[in-house]
């Protein structure tokens, strides 16, 4: 079972302000709730993971013991921060870009 805190919930709406609202690329609604929805189904898709890897960066350490690298195109990567519990609950912290990630 996979849960999404409220903090990731956060960071999700975070996403579809920044993608709307970004000068680079202009996207439309569908496209902006299509990406998110993407990174969304990842999140849930936690659970049916064989392996998990455990977060690397000082960054990801912070939110959770694990981070998933979502590869959305060649400049993107989405890291879902999680931790498990004894129950084999998993709980998803925070998601952030490699943009913003620092080694």
């Amino acid at each position: 079972m996979v849960y999404i805190s409220r903090q990731a919930k956060i960071d999700l709406d975070n996403i579809v302000i920044g993608l709307l609202e970004w000068k680079k690329v202009e996207l439309s609604v569908d496209e902006v709730m299509h990406y998110v929805d993407d990174i969304v189904d990842i999140c849930y898709q936690l659970g049916n993971s064989i392996g998990h890897r455990k977060a690397m960066y000082e960054d990801h350490l912070k939110y959770g013991s694990f981070a998933y690298p979502y590869k959305r195109n060649k400049q993107t990567t989405w890291y879902i921060i999680y931790d498990i519990n004894p129950q084999n609950r998993i709980l998803v912290n925070k998601v952030v870009s490699n943009h913003i990630t620092t080694s």
